[in-house]
C-alpha cells in the first residue's frame, strides 16, 4: 500500500493509520483517487493544517476522502460511468471510519452551490454521472471555488497491489 501525492511524493509513512485502514480493505488490489483531509470543529476541511498537524485543533484525525475508484482487482473502472464507479467505491469503503467517500451534494447545481456557500466550504466539484474517469482537467468535471478562498490544493492517490 502506498499513499502518493499528485506530484509523486510518498506519504505512506506520514499517514500510517490511513495506510493501515486502506490495507485492511478487501479485495487486495485497488486504486483510488482521493485526498487526505483534516477537519475543524465546524467540519470544514483545512488542507493547510496537513503541513503541521496540531492535533489539538482537529475535530477529526486525518481521513482519506475517496473521490473515485479507478481499479478493483483486475477490473479497470475508468472507462465506465461515474455512477457505476461511485457505487463500487461506496461498497469498497462501507463501514470504514478513516476512509470515506467524498460527500455528495444535490444534483441541482444551484442547490449544491447554495449549500457550499452557506457552509463556508472552499468549493465543489461537479461531475457528469455518465462520464468515464478523466485524469487532469476536463469538461467532464469542473472544480468551482468560492472567490478569495485561499487554501492550497492537495491531491492524494491510494494504490494497493
Amino acid at each position: 500500500m502506498r499513499l502518493v501525492s499528485r506530484n509523486g511524493r510518498d506519504h505512506t509513512k506520514r499517514f500510517r493509520d490511513l495506510v493501515a485502514a486502506l490495507e485492511a480493505l478487501k479485495p487486495a488490489t485497488f486504486t483510488l483517487d482521493g485526498e487526505v483531509a483534516v477537519f475543524d470543529e465546524e467540519l470544514i476541511s483545512r488542507f493547510e493544517w496537513l503541513r503541521h498537524l496540531n492535533h489539538g485543533d482537529l475535530a477529526t484525525p486525518p481521513l482519506y476522502m475517496a473521490f473515485d475508484l479507478l481499479r478493483l482487482e483486475d477490473k479497470d473502472y475508468r472507462p465506465g460511468p461515474l455512477k457505476v464507479r461511485r457505487k463500487a467505491l461506496e461498497r469498497l469503503v462501507k463501514g470504514q471510519t478513516l476512509i470515506l467517500p467524498a460527500r455528495r451534494l444535490s444534483p441541482n447545481g444551484f442547490a449544491a452551490w447554495t449549500e457550499v456557500v452557506h457552509r463556508g466550504w472552499e468549493g465543489m466539484v461537479g461531475k457528469d454521472p455518465e462520464s468515464p474517469y478523466v485524469a487532469g482537467r476536463s469538461l467532464k468535471w469542473l472544480k468551482v471555488k468560492q472567490p478569495d478562498y485561499r487554501v492550497e490544493e492537495r491531491g492524494w492517490d491510494a494504490k494497493k497491489s
